[in-house]
């Protein structure tokens, strides 16, 4: 008899706690793959084709290369800045960044490193790829979903090629064995010619290496053979890293919670020298002499309501230091010539700064017509990108003027 009013107890028990389960119906983001197999084969040269959704800007001689983000990279024939032509579109599943020397072009295919042969333009070859050599790549990954079901994924020979968010009923802290996911969250004939990133880059070629980061790990190619790159190193590099810029032998990482500085004195193998810390932003950084200059843009799924652009003191390396802070409004990458600093500040246009005294910037002038995403200052001209749309100036008599445009 005792027996049967516990078990009896039990029964009751369970059934009050499951008649109390509470359910929500939440979004559940679910991947799109293909075999890592089939991807491989995706990789194609093209007619130049509307882009999709502009990413990064890159310049290499006579040549712009402009990320499709995730897609490919168009390519630009810039002979003559008054008039660019499209001339060729790589269709690149999965990318997001590229790095030019000496006619190679090295870019990342979700887990994958290509090499192209550019030597002639109109006859784009692959050369090389090194499989399974970056994280595992979850592109456009969705927003304002409660968590991830990876059932239908499998790591070892699948790849996320996209995303479907679907509406599920769950019970409250029951565990369905997702994964849960933040929702707020010219010719170059001669030798050891290297194109030039914006300041949004993951890409930095230094002599005979290439360094890329991802977000917390930094991946380090030996390009001593042009079209045979081997890996050398790969190693935690810090957290939340966006960007990275090279500089006088250092390299600069820019992460939401600031900049890490590493040595390049062991070119193989980077060491950390220090850490600059801030509020969390989405942060690029730029390196001219003594300073470092850093956009930090908030709201949104970057962190903090303030948008500022910040001047560090990198003199000694091992403690840099916070010198001056300018407000902006949504900014985004930025570059340098000489004694000129040019901010994209989003909506609020190209800014333009003179930093003769990097202490005390001058506002010089604001092209407001414009939406403002990343530059690349070169020697004659100014290029910049924004809402799909190439933007290049001229510089002329201390000033900066309009010299074309180009719908992508």
């Amino acid at each position: 008899m005792k027996k049967f009013i516990i078990f009896l107890l039990v029964v009751v028990a369970w059934s009050c706690n499951n008649d109390d389960a509470k359910y929500q119906t939440v979004n559940i983001g679910v991947p799109q793959v293909i075999s890592k197999t089939e991807f491989r084969t995706l990789v194609e040269i093209q007619a130049p084709k509307p882009i999709s959704q502009a990413g990064k800007i890159y310049a290499y001689g006579q040549y712009i290369f402009i990320n499709d983000k995730f897609e490919g990279v168009h390519v630009i024939d810039n002979t003559n800045p008054s008039l660019p032509q499209a001339v060729a579109y790589i269709k690149i599943p999965g990318n997001e960044d590229i790095s030019v020397k000496n006619n190679y072009l090295y870019a990342d295919s979700a887990i994958d490193l290509l090499v192209f042969d550019i030597s002639d333009i109109h006859q784009i070859e692959v050369v090389g790829n090194l499989e399974n050599v970056f994280e595992r790549y979850d592109f456009r990954f969705p927003e304002n979903i409660y968590t991830v079901d990876y059932s239908n994924y499998n790591y070892e020979t699948d790849i996320i090629v996209g995303w479907t968010v679907e509406q599920r009923e769950i019970e409250i802290n029951n565990d369905y064995g997702y994964e849960t996911t933040d929702s707020s969250s010219n010719d170059s004939g001669g030798q050891n010619t290297v194109g030039t990133g914006g300041s949004l880059a993951r890409f930095q070629i230094v002599e005979d290496y290439l360094y890329t980061v991802g977000s917390h790990e930094m991946t380090i190619f030996n390009i001593s053979n042009l079209s045979e790159p081997t890996l050398t190193n790969t190693f935690y590099s810090g957290n939340n890293i966006e960007t990275l810029f090279q500089a006088d032998g250092y390299l600069y990482l820019g992460s939401t919670d600031g900049m890490y500085i590493y040595s390049l004195e062991n070119a193989q193998l980077p060491e950390y020298v220090s850490e600059f810390v801030h509020w969390t932003g989405c942060d690029p950084v730029v390196v001219d002499g003594d300073y470092a200059y850093l956009t930090l843009r908030g709201g949104n799924t970057c962190g903090q309501q303030d948008s500022v652009l910040e001047v560090i003191d990198i003199s000694d390396k091992s403690n840099p230091t916070l010198m001056a802070t300018y407000g902006l409004d949504n900014p985004y990458g930025l570059g340098v010539k000489q004694n000129i600093l040019f901010v994209c500040d989003g909506d609020a246009g190209l800014k333009i700064f003179d930093k003769s005294d990097p202490l005390d910037l001058q506002w010089v002038e604001t092209f407001s017509d414009v939406h403002a995403t990343d530059v690349i200052p070169l020697e004659n001209s100014l290029l910049m990108i924004g809402n799909n749309v190439l933007y290049q100036y001229q510089y002329s008599n201390n000033s900066v003027t309009l010299l074309s445009t180009l719908q992508l």
